[in-house]
């Protein structure tokens, strides 16, 4: 009865060990990292051989034997000072030269000296971990050592081959950090061409920026450029421009100019402690923009160059202190998403940042350069008078002087543009000659008067009154004058001389200021008859709306009140000549003798149709007027050849063109710019 559940438990634990081998032979096919695989194995070895602990060990770059990982161990086996420690480092030193798995019994001593062996009440189980032709390691179990000896070699046997698992991921993983390696190693090179190609300083900092971000693995990469005592960005990563105004940018500018400030790097991970003040408001000013998650802004310092085979320069420059080269920018890298490690992500910022440095470093030295745009324009230009390209630039070039030369001989006619109108020559203003309001208009726009006739009629209340205090006047000095008659006859039959002359005196006044009265009225009747405006001229109103807009409308003396032209008789062109064109206009009327001058035209109502006409020199204005729109001008009045073609409406606009004599092409297409420069930039 007793048998089946000892023979139950042996199954039970034979199918434990089963799983944990298979949990270890999955583990050992899957592509994880060391700090995940070695814990899951060696845990894993334990528990299937019930041991007390264990240990993995794997060779350094240095190539010493490193504890990896280490379940249940005894201290005093981990030590560095501790006796049993070395004694234990000895013997696994031994054991992985001979390449073997062994069985050590507890405190068993080897050795000439007794000075290696197993210190530990444990047996040790240590079997070698292999990749093929050498061994990279040992694997070692503590066991209790009250196990038969058929039992022990079992448990070595177990271990040789979860060793030969281990060996296999082993052998994966070399392989997997030799091609990460070579990866990683051809990466740089690629940036390093890339970054060193270039001597253009904004393209090497957009190289550096975009080619290292993807160096490092990280979100993005920022190259900021020292002016002065302050950082400006110049290349972000994925931007083909920069706007310097957003509050990012800004903030990026503060932090690197205080981190350059400062002089020493920074690392960001999220913790601001131990940073200055200054710092900690900058960088925590940039992560509430940015959201960056860590962030190292590395301040780029101007390498120093070496001479190659000047060993003890090279020397000096090893020893000198970094802290003493100038600093010429700063190398900003920032993780939003990406999760590489720290360690990993500071090898690589230090390879990015020795490229950036020497490769910046030489780009400002070459743009610093005397002159250096036009050195790098005539370089680049050379490739004109190489090879199959020289025929072809031998005959630009000809064609070029070819045409300098045309400007310069070929004469064209030398034609001064200038806008005007077309009018009339017969035109006329009615204006009030006197003050009032319009009482009554009798024509309207288009309207045909004739000379002499009545075109409204102006009324002045006070002209009114004016003429009735006169004409009362006049009459009471009329009565007077009959009554003064009567009493100078009676006073004369009467035979009283005094009398009689005093009252032929006042007939006399009266008959004085009646004349005067008369000659008053006379005059306020004239300007009562300029209440009522006439045509000057036969023509046409040319005012629009006349009616609506002077009926019932007060007018002041000198007012124009109508504007009249005859159609049917000449026109002429009224031009708006720049002052400044006047020089020419002079010399070509000197040059002709005062003949007249041909002019060109075309009538905006219908542009296509050209016309002519002649400019004399006594139509020319002599003083400059101030136009709205065209500034300074001088009125020309300009006859036209014939009205064929033309649409004779008054103020129509016109665009003419004053030829005035020939003068070379190139004086006629860039003379004004000529006097541009002359009047904006020499004088």
């Amino acid at each position: 009865m007793s048998a089946t559940p000892s023979q139950e438990s042996v199954d039970q634990t034979k199918q434990q060990i089963r799983t944990l081998i298979n949990e270890i032979a999955e583990l050992s096919r899957k592509e994880i990292p060391g700090e995940e695989y070695y814990p899951a194995v060696l845990k894993r070895i334990v528990d299937a051989l019930a041991a007390v602990g264990g240990a993995m060990w794997l060779l350094d770059d240095e190539g010493k034997l490193k504890l990896s990982y280490q379940i249940n161990v005894n201290q005093n086996l981990l030590e560095a000072d501790s006796e049993d420690a070395g004694k234990h480092a000895r013997l696994l030193s031994r054991l992985f030269m001979r390449g073997q798995s062994e069985l050590i019994p507890p405190h068993s001593m080897l050795g000439e000296n007794q000075n290696e062996g197993n210190p530990s009440q444990y047996l040790l189980c240590v079997s070698p971990l292999s990749t093929g032709k050498q061994t990279t390691g040992l694997v070692e179990i503590f066991q209790r050592a009250d196990s038969s000896p058929n039992v022990q070699r079992g448990y070595l046997r177990f271990l040789e081959q979860m060793a030969g698992l281990i060996g296999e991921w082993l052998k994966g993983a070399n392989l997997q950090k030799v091609s990460d390696r070579q990866v990683m190693w051809q990466k740089a090179d690629h940036f390093a061409r890339l970054v060193h190609d270039n001597l253009e300083l904004r393209d090497t900092a957009f190289t550096v920026a975009n080619e290292g971000r993807q160096l490092i693995g990280c979100d993005r990469v920022s190259v900021a450029i020292k002016k002065g005592r302050k950082c400006r960005v110049v290349a972000i990563s994925g931007q083909d421009t920069i706007e310097h105004r957003s509050n990012i940018v800004s903030a990026l500018n503060v932090l690197a100019t205080r981190v350059v400030s400062a002089g020493h790097s920074l690392w960001y991970d999220g913790s601001v402690e131990d940073l200055p003040p200054q710092l900690e408001e900058a960088i925590e000013d940039y992560v509430d923009l940015s959201h960056g998650r860590s962030i190292a802004v590395l301040p780029i310092r101007r390498p120093e160059k070496v001479v190659e085979g000047d060993v003890h320069s090279k020397e000096t420059v090893q020893r000198e202190d970094l802290s003493k080269r100038e600093i010429i920018g700063a190398l900003i890298v920032e993780q939003i998403e990406s999760q590489v490690p720290p360690d990993a992500l500071r090898s690589r910022c230090d390879l990015v940042y020795e490229h950036t440095a020497r490769a910046l470093n030489n780009s400002m030295s070459h743009s610093d350069l005397f002159l250096m745009p036009l050195w790098r324009f005539l370089g680049r230009a050379t490739w004109l008078f190489r090879g199959s390209a020289f025929p072809k630039t031998m005959t630009v070039l000809a064609l070029v002087t070819v045409l300098l030369l045309a400007l310069f001989l070929v004469q064209i006619n030398l034609d001064l543009e200038a806008n005007g109108t077309l009018q009339p020559t017969l035109q006329q203003q009615v204006f009030a000659h006197v003050e009032g309001e319009v009482e009554e208009v009798y024509v309207d726009h288009s309207d045909v008067v004739q000379q002499g006739q009545p075109l409204l009629k102006l009324r002045n209340r006070e002209l009114e009154i004016e003429i009735t205090d006169l004409q009362g006047q006049l009459d009471a000095a009329r009565e007077s004058i009959i009554t003064l008659g009567d009493q100078v006859g009676r006073a004369s039959r009467s035979g009283d001389a005094l009398e009689t002359a005093r009252l032929m005196g006042q007939e006399r006044e009266s008959i004085k200021r009646k004349e005067t009265l008369e000659a008053q009225l006379l005059l306020v009747r004239e300007k009562e008859k300029q209440l009522i405006r006439t045509s000057p001229i036969d023509g046409v109103v040319m005012d629009w709306h006349l009616k609506e807009r002077l009926r019932a409308r007060p007018v002041v003396t000198g007012q124009v009140l109508v504007n009249l032209a005859d159609p049917s008789g000449d026109w002429e062109l009224e031009l708006y000549m720049s002052e400044k064109r006047m020089k020419y206009l002079d010399d070509a009327f000197k040059n002709s003798g005062g003949q007249d001058l041909h002019v060109d035209y075309i009538q905006l109502t219908n542009p296509s149709a050209d016309h002519t006409g002649k400019l004399s020199l006594k139509d020319v204005h002599y003083r400059a007027e101030l136009d709205p729109t065209d500034g300074a001008v001088v009125k020309l009045r300009v006859k036209p050849d014939t009205l064929e073609g033309l649409s004779p409406r008054p103020g129509s606009k016109v665009i003419a063109d004053v030829v005035c004599g020939k003068r070379s092409a190139a004086f006629v297409w860039f003379h004004e710019v000529v006097e541009w420069v002359q009047a904006n930039v020499i004088f």
